[in-house]
C-alpha cells in the first residue's frame, strides 16, 4: 500500500429520531393518557487510533462517512433506538482540521483513542414528556436534531522516537537497515527514499521506533525537492540523528544546511500552515553520524576527525559494514532514555 499522509473526507453524523404523538387506547381505559416515546439519538462519526495503520491511504478510496440515524419514537412509551456510530480507523499521529476554516479539531496519538469529529443529533421528545396537570392530552412532539456535517482535512505526522535526517545519498536508509530489521529500498541515486521508512531499534532495556525521512535539500522549507511533504514528519520525533556523508568536502556545511532548513520550516509557512507543534525540533536531543567511513583512507579519516568541530555528539560509522553501529545504539539509548512514545 502506498504512503499517503494527507486526506480530505466528508463526515455526516446521524439525525435524531422524531418524538411520537400517541395516546393509550385500551379496553376499559376510557381516558388513556399520552404515551408517545422519544426518538433515538443519531450516531456520531468517530476516529479511532489504530497502531497497525501507517498511512491514510484507505481514506483516499472512501471519502464520505455517515453514521446511522436514530429511530423514531413509538406509542406505548417505546423510545427509538440510538443510531450506530461510524468508526473510522486512522494511524497514530493523525491531526484533524476543519477543511474550510483550518481550525484544528483534535489529534489521535494513542492506540484505541477515540475522537468524535461529528456529533449525532439528539432525538426529539414524545408527547408523553409534555403532559402536565394543565395539559393532560398534549398533541405536540419534537423533531430530532440534525447531525453535524463537516469536511475534514487529516494530516499524518508519524509518531517515531528517533528521526533520521540527511541530504540525499547520505546513507540514511542503509543506517536504518543496520540499526533495525527494516529493509528499505536502497540504491545509488538521489531520492531513493520517497516515503518515510519505519524500523524498530531494540536494546537490552528498550524498544524504539526509528523513522528514515526522505532527503532534505536546500529550499526544502519552501517545498523544493520533497519539501514540506515530509519535513512535518520529524515534528513528533523525540530525537534527531543527522546523517552526514563523511566523504563530503565540507561536512559541517551539510549539517548546518539541514539545521537551517528545519529551523526555517518551523518559523515559516510550513509549520504554521500545518498547525505547528511545540517544543521546537532543534531543542530536542540530537547527534551527528558521519557515515561511509569505509570510503576514507585511514589518514583522511584521522584528519577528518580532528578537523570536524560541531556542538553535538559525533559518531563515525560505516552503515554498510556495521562499523560503529553498536556504539550508535548505546548513544541513542543514553540520549533518549525513558520509554517509547507508543
Amino acid at each position: 500500500m502506498r504512503f499517503v499522509d494527507q486526506a480530505t473526507i466528508r463526515v455526516r453524523a446521524g439525525d435524531g429520531g422524531k418524538g411520537c404523538i400517541s395516546f393509550r387506547r385500551e379496553k376499559f381505559v376510557p381516558r388513556g393518557g399520552p404515551d408517545g416515546g422519544d426518538g433515538g439519538d443519531g450516531g456520531s462519526v468517530v476516529l479511532l487510533g489504530d497502531a497497525r495503520l501507517m498511512t491514510l491511504a484507505d481514506l483516499e478510496y472512501r471519502r464520505f462517512y455517515r453514521a446511522e440515524d436514530g429511530q423514531h419514537g413509538m406509542g406505548k412509551d417505546r423510545h427509538g433506538k440510538n443510531g450506530r456510530d461510524e468508526v473510522v480507523p486512522v494511524p497514530l499521529g493523525t491531526d484533524v482540521f476543519d477543511a474550510q476554516s483550518g481550525v484544528k479539531l483534535g489529534e489521535v496519538l494513542k492506540p484505541g483513542q477515540m475522537l468524535i469529529v461529528a456529533r449525532g443529533g439528539k432525538g426529539g421528545r414524545g408527547n408523553a414528556r409534555f403532559a402536565s396537570p394543565t395539559n393532560q392530552a398534549p398533541r405536540i412532539a419534537e423533531p430530532g436534531e440534525p447531525g453535524e456535517e463537516k469536511e475534514l482535512k487529516l494530516v499524518l505526522r508519524l509518531l517515531a522516537d528517533v528521526g533520521i535526517v540527511g541530504l540525499p545519498n547520505a546513507g540514511k536508509s542503509t543506517l536504518l537497515a543496520a540499526l533495525t530489521s527494516a529493509r528499505p529500498k536502497i540504491a545509488d541515486y538521489p531520492f531513493t527514499t520517497l516515503t518515510p521508512n519505519l524500523g524498530v531499534l531494540e536494546t537490552r532495556n528498550f524498544r524504539w521506533t526509528i523513522a528514515d525521512m526522505p532527503g532534505i535539500i536546500k529550499g526544502a522549507h519552501q517545498g523544493k525537492g520533497l519539501g514540506l511533504a515530509f519535513l512535518r514528519h520529524i515534528e513528533r520525533t523525540r530525537m534527531l540523528v543527522f546523517v552526514i556523508d563523511a566523504t563530503a568536502e565540507r561536512p559541517e556545511d551539510d549539517y548546518r544546511q539541514l539545521c537551517e532548513e528545519i529551523e526555517r520550516f518551523e518559523e515559516g509557512g510550513g509549520r504554521k500552515a500545518e498547525g505547528g507543534l511545540t517544543p521546537r525540533i532543534l531543542e530536542r536531543p540530537r547527534l551527528v553520524v558521519m557515515n561511509k567511513i569505509d570510503l576514507l583512507e585511514s589518514d583522511a579519516l584521522l584528519t577528518g576527525r580532528q578537523a570536524l568541530r560541531l556542538d553535538v555528539p559525533v559518531l563515525w560509522v560505516s552503515a554498510l559494514l556495521g562499523t560503529g553501529i553498536e556504539e550508535l545504539r548505546k548513544e541513542i539509548e543514553r540520549q533518549i532514555g525513558g520509554s517509547p512514545q507508543c
